[in-house]
């Protein structure tokens, strides 16, 4: 039944965001603000903004009510955290119709009759005829703690014993139809069997570890070698991953998720301790899936065979994921070696190398690249053309516009390293504050907004956020006196180049360690952990030549002016891209909830206090 809107309301007047996220993550008064460490992604230093009515994260996107909240950090339905918070809130759920009241008493009675099938294929494994699918899993290395904790079974060869032994506990035959396990020929007067018959039983089941459904692998004989149960009232196949039950913890304490193509492959990593890993229920992974995923890890990892079925099973899951992106998350890809599988490499290479794999992952935006590309740059003009184009057209269903900005920028940095040098468009639009026409000329985009005042004369035009990373990270390197008053600043905003990036957090962990404060000792210390070539890059004239105040001969207030500019200008582009998604949802569905959606972005810009007399 639908939850009434004024219910939903009361109960997030009762529970302010600030009381019930303070329960998970510390929170510090800042001002007008409370903020804390994002618990969606890893951060150091706070850009997580809690308000009564909601939150946002300024590093990551990450924003909703209270219940969006309880539903991502701990891996909840929408009607889940609602009944969770509306215990806490001492209100009642809603009175279900008696319509309502049917169906839920149909889908309990559906579960009990799926759970008794499971503990008859359990019993069935530790009879002598389960014996060769007993020797089956233990051949391929699982204890006993592993086929108890995942309840691994066996359905006994025959076409009634499942039928048989349920009927003699009452259960009619229309409910074990019903419940995926009886199979009803289509010939009126032939009577159902048995759907798993010779077969090894893994148990499918719901977040709270109820059996939903079953997997069956064939030991020997005719037929399919995989085969699951059918769409049921309980079981969508789309929208479920099988081990997610048992992984659940591990993947809060990982921060990560691992998705595997089979169920042997989940259990074997749980079984070397990588307890974090899921798989798909025998298809591609779905938009349900993929959004599934994205609500216990930002970037969950998914991992696929070397071969060329896996590499397009990675493509297929490019494709669907591009629709859905939204800042913040993203998906990465291990692909394995060929003709090995997870279990196989660690068994005959040890957990270090599967860690090794899965620390090496392939972004998303890579992925694509190399899809398209085939891992080649053309050599010609018309072949670079024309691989941009395929490019443009992946990712133009990309929704958010500043993500698929910074994908432009990727892919037009690997077609073009040196420069594009031709003119004509960025090849897609630009969502943030201030974008026009403009040109590709010597390295550098010119739109008529992009600039940087910074009360200097001499500054020219910025051609990406890239080189206002760069311009940061510049600044604060050349004058440490201002990184220890814009530290907290440095590490929440979102930097979207991994090289970058990562001398980010070199720079942050060098300030919190106390090591030197002038900017010679800076630069001799952060070479020395060997990014001496990315500084010979980022202290150039490239850099100084878009903002003066990045040198190290500028004056703290000067250098402080243009810092506060640029970081605004960054802010402002990324508000203002969400402001435009949130007013196209309330186009196409102009909820309450996409309204406040408005509401929330327009009061955050108002209270950034963005000074536009930094830009022209």
């Amino acid at each position: 039944m639908a939850i009434p809107p004024e219910f939903l309301e009361e109960l997030k007047a009762r529970l302010p965001a600030t009381e019930v996220v303070g329960r998970r993550v510390k929170l510090i008064r800042s001002g007008r603000d409370t903020k804390g460490c994002c618990p969606f992604h890893k951060e150091k230093t706070p850009s997580f903004h809690v308000y009564d009515d909601h939150y946002h994260c300024f590093g990551c996107g990450a924003h909703g009510s209270v219940i969006d909240f309880v539903m991502e950090s701990e891996g909840l339905e929408f009607r889940e955290a609602v009944q969770r918070l509306a215990g806490e809130a001492g209100m009642a759920m809603p009175e279900e119709t008696p319509e309502d009241r049917e169906r839920r008493a149909r889908n309990r009675t559906l579960a009990e009759v799926v759970e008794m099938a499971a503990g008859f294929f359990e019993k069935c494994l530790r009879m002598p005829e389960g014996r060769p699918a007993l020797d089956y899993l233990r051949g391929r290395g699982l204890t006993e703690e592993t086929i108890r904790r995942f309840r691994l079974g066996f359905s006994p060869d025959g076409r009634g014993k499942l039928k048989s032994m349920l009927a003699a506990e009452g259960v009619e035959e229309g409910l074990m139809v019903a419940a995926g396990l009886l199979v009803q020929p289509e010939d009126a007067g032939r009577e159902p069997y048995d759907r798993f018959r010779g077969r090894v039983m893994f148990p499918i089941t719901d977040r709270q570890g109820q059996v939903i459904a079953f997997g069956a692998r064939l030991l020997a004989g005719d037929g399919p070698k995989y085969l699951n149960s059918p769409e049921t009232p309980l079981f969508h196949k789309g929208r479920n991953l099988y081990g997610l039950a048992q992984a659940k913890d591990a993947i809060r304490s990982a921060g990560t998720v691992v998705v595997c193509e089979g169920y042997t492959d989940v259990i074997a990593l749980a079984q070397a301790g990588i307890g974090q890993a899921v798989a798909p229920l025998g298809t591609a992974l779905t938009e349900d899936q993929i959004a599934l995923l994205w609500r216990l890890s930002p970037e969950p990892v998914l991992c696929f065979d070397g071969d060329e079925a896996g590499q397009r099973a990675a493509a297929r899951a490019a494709e669907r994921a591009l629709p859905l992106l939204k800042a913040g998350f993203g998906l990465r890809f291990a692909l394995l070696p060929p003709g090995e599988d997870p279990d196989s490499l660690i068994q005959g290479q040890g957990r270090a190398a599967f860690d090794a794999l899965l620390s090496g992952a392939t972004a998303l935006s890579e992925l694509v690249w190399r899809v398209e590309s085939g891992g080649r740059l053309p050599p010609t003009p018309e072949g670079r053309a024309d691989l941009n184009k395929r490019l443009d057209q992946r990712i133009r269903d990309i929704p958010d516009p500043t993500v698929r900005r910074y994908f432009q920028d990727f892919f037009k940095s690997r077609l073009w390293p040196d420069g594009p040098g031709m003119q004509g468009g960025r090849g897609g639009s630009r969502g943030g504050r201030g974008f026009g026409k403009g040109k590709w000329g010597a390295n550098a985009w010119t739109g008529p907004s992009e600039r940087l005042r910074a009360d200097t004369a001499d500054t020219r035009p910025v051609e990406s956020a890239r080189l206002r990373w760069a311009i940061l990270l510049a600044t604060a390197i050349n004058h440490p006196e201002l990184l220890a008053e814009v530290e907290e600043e440095l590490g929440s905003i979102a930097i979207n180049d991994q090289n970058l990036d990562n001398l980010r957090q070199a720079i942050l962990i060098t300030h919190a360690g106390g090591l030197p404060l002038d900017t010679k000792g800076l630069v001799n210390h952060l070479s020395e952990q060997g990014y001496s070539q990315a500084l010979s890059q980022l202290l150039s004239a490239r850099t100084y030549d878009h903002a003066r105040f990045a040198r190290p001969n500028a004056g703290l207030a000067e250098a402080r002016q243009g810092w506060e500019a640029t970081i605004n200008h960054l802010r402002g582009e990324d508000l203002e891209s969400e402001l435009q998604a949130a007013q196209d949802a309330v186009r196409r569905d102009p909820s309450e909830a996409n309204m406040n959606w408005v509401v929330r972005v327009r009061r955050m810009m108002d209270e950034s206090e963005q000074p536009e007399a930094a830009f022209d």
